[in-house]
């Protein structure tokens, strides 16, 4: 019986230079690739050889090349190759704060189902997933994100009026948190810097950003965690350094975020692209 040679080849993911707010990457997997996890950010991306399934609001999707996923932030999903021949797929990650500066307030546009076929939304992302080695200039990121958040908006039904709660609070409570993320903020304080009660500050935060203040600030710590293990610091210094109690209490945040562990992460960075 000849063998499965695609078992063999290792699992890979490569990154574009991180942008403010963007993170574009191409990857490669056979069999399981995360486990359930969540994250603040749009997940959008394209299948490119293969088939990628993963659950998402408790069923199974599937995307085969031509498809786009779209994931909403803090909807727990996870990862895995539909058949024996592994998938290949390019995704973006979005702060949902670039796509408020585009909607100024509206509630940020869900689709249902995970993958769609509708090309409003594949003209729009064309621009930005493209392959990873090639050069996205500023000006033209800005115009990409500017032509996607108004695809979703028109394909998701998205009401282009102002949503319940206060905007401008939530803006100056992420403005905060992204200058503090390595220290312990108490919801007192962010009371103060906001100018809004804590529980109204919670409930805008999550309509206008999609996540809570707390996974906000943990997300921050997280991309900070990152950056310092593809330089090199050892994943104790980069836990504490980031603002985590301890390298335990990192490791649990990371695996709940990204569906791997930080050595696992970092081994399939490593990895060669091949193909």
């Amino acid at each position: 019986m000849a063998r499965n040679t695609a078992s063999k080849r290792p699992d890979w993911v490569i990154r574009a230079q991180p942008t403010e707010g963007v993170e574009r990457i191409e990857a490669w997997f056979h069999g399981k690739a995360y486990a359930m996890h969540r994250h603040d950010t749009y997940a959008i991306g394209r299948t490119i050889a293969g088939v990628q399934s993963f659950s998402y609001r408790r069923s199974r999707r599937d995307s085969v090349p031509g498809n786009t996923i779209v994931l909403h932030p803090d909807e727990a999903h996870d990862g895995q190759a539909g058949t024996d021949e592994g998938f290949r797929y390019r995704m973006i990650y979005v702060d949902p704060a670039l796509f408020q500066d585009v909607l100024g307030g509206s509630g940020l546009p869900f689709l249902e189902g995970g993958v769609t076929t509708d090309p409003r939304i594949a003209a729009a992302t064309e621009v930005l997933l493209q392959h990873v080695d090639h050069t996205v200039e500023p000006l033209e990121q800005n115009d990409a994100l500017a032509e996607l958040a108004h695809a979703l908006a028109a394909v998701a039904g998205a009401p282009r009026a102002r949503g319940k709660g206060d905007y401008f609070a939530a803006c100056r409570a992420r403005d905060y948190l992204r200058a503090n993320f390595t220290r312990v903020v108490t919801l007192p304080e962010l009371e103060v810097a906001t100018g809004r009660d804590r529980w109204s500050l919670c409930h805008d935060f999550r309509a206008f950003y999609g996540t809570s203040p707390y996974r906000y600030l943990t997300m921050r710590r997280l991309d900070a965690v990152r950056r310092m293990m593809l330089c090199g610091v050892s994943l104790a210094s980069a836990a504490t350094d980031a603002g985590f109690a301890d390298q335990s209490h990192m490791t649990r945040h990371f695996l709940k975020t990204f569906g791997v562990t930080p050595g696992r992460w970092l081994q399939i960075m490593a990895n060669v692209r091949r193909g």
